[in-house]
């Protein structure tokens, strides 16, 4: 579309009448913007800064002038000619408006504020796709710092929970085991619920996990880490109490329930394929399962119980659940 010539009569309107102090203020106040001024009646183009008309693609002497008509589609000018009609309608006061149009095939978004004053109006474009892409920038860099923030914060505590970890089972080690019974029995005691506590040994091992030395044994170890970790739940807890023998805390569970899945357990130990450069190893556990306070009224009575029933495990030849006998109660007097 081609622009309206400038006229002589126009320049010497232009000479003639400064723009007024409001106008000249909101022309300054937005760096960086697109400003215009148009001839409040007519809506012709007054001035345009070299912003604005770089946005039209002419140079600013052309626009002076110009309807928006000649500018913009139909559609667009009729938007922008009612916003001016309304930021007319409410001068002195300011008038920000947001305006979305296509331009030269793609979209645009602009906030636009207009202030009117002495027959004249001014504009200030703000394009809010740069400002947008801006924002939408930081929200990214922010979401990655905190994506590595997070990350970082996992690494510590992987690193924290490997150091209270076997190497060779992936179970907490009794240090921390101990403390964690320490805590399930004061939290038992406060709230007078029970929990049960269950020693695992390895039965001696197979003819093939003899034959197999070291790598074999490492295996079966791993094995069971693995069934123990994935036969208790969050609130459980399991350790390598020693050389030979694990340890399970079942939080909030008395002594039925935990001979009930102990025993699962112990059949699924049984029946795991364990291979060694294609030999199956195997191995069987034995196991003795106590409760507090049913079986036992403090921590050292409680252990010294489930080593009791461990034993009768054993006793019996091993790949057995033995429950912790309940004290008979005391004849009053």
């Amino acid at each position: 579309m081609s622009a309206s010539p400038v006229s002589a009569d126009r320049e010497a309107v232009l000479d003639a009448n400064p723009l007024p102090p409001r106008l000249l203020a909101a022309l300054l106040a937005a760096e960086g913007g697109m400003l215009s001024v148009k001839d409040a009646a007519s809506g012709r183009y007054l001035q345009a800064n070299a912003a604005m008309a770089q946005f039209f693609g002419r140079e600013p002497q052309a626009l002076p002038g110009c309807l928006d008509g000649e500018l913009f589609d139909g559609a667009t000018a009729a938007a922008l000619r009612a916003a001016e009609q309304t930021a007319l309608a409410q001068q002195p006061a300011p008038l920000w408006s947001e305006h979305r149009f296509q331009w030269q095939g793609r979209p645009r978004e602009f906030a636009v504020l207009r202030v009117a004053d002495a027959g004249q109006l001014a504009a200030v474009w703000l394009d809010r796709a740069e400002q947008r892409q801006r924002e939408q920038q930081l929200r990214s860099a922010l979401e990655q710092l905190e994506q590595q923030q997070r990350a970082n914060a996992e690494l510590r505590r992987e690193l924290a929970d490997q150091a209270l970890r076997d190497p060779a089972s992936g179970l907490y080690m009794r240090a921390h085991f101990d403390d964690q019974l320490r805590r399930e029995a004061d939290l038992s005691t406060r709230e007078h619920r029970e929990f049960a506590l269950v020693l695992v040994e390895l039965d001696p091992p197979t003819e093939a996990v003899r034959a197999g030395g070291e790598p074999a044994r490492q295996h079966v170890l791993e094995a069971i880490g693995r069934l123990l970790r994935g036969g208790t739940r969050a609130m459980d807890a399991s350790c390598r109490y020693d050389e030979r023998r694990f340890a399970v805390l079942l939080s909030g569970v008395g002594l039925a329930t935990a001979h009930s899945r102990m025993e699962g357990l112990r059949r699924r130990c049984a029946t795991q394929i364990v291979l060694l450069d294609g030999q199956e190893l195997g191995f069987t556990v034995a196991m003795g399962v106590a409760s507090f306070p049913h079986t036992a009224q403090s921590l050292p009575e409680l252990l010294a119980s489930c080593e009791a029933a461990l034993a009768e495990a054993r006793r019996r030849g091993g790949n057995h659940v033995t429950l912790a006998s309940i004290p008979l109660p005391r004849p009053a007097g």
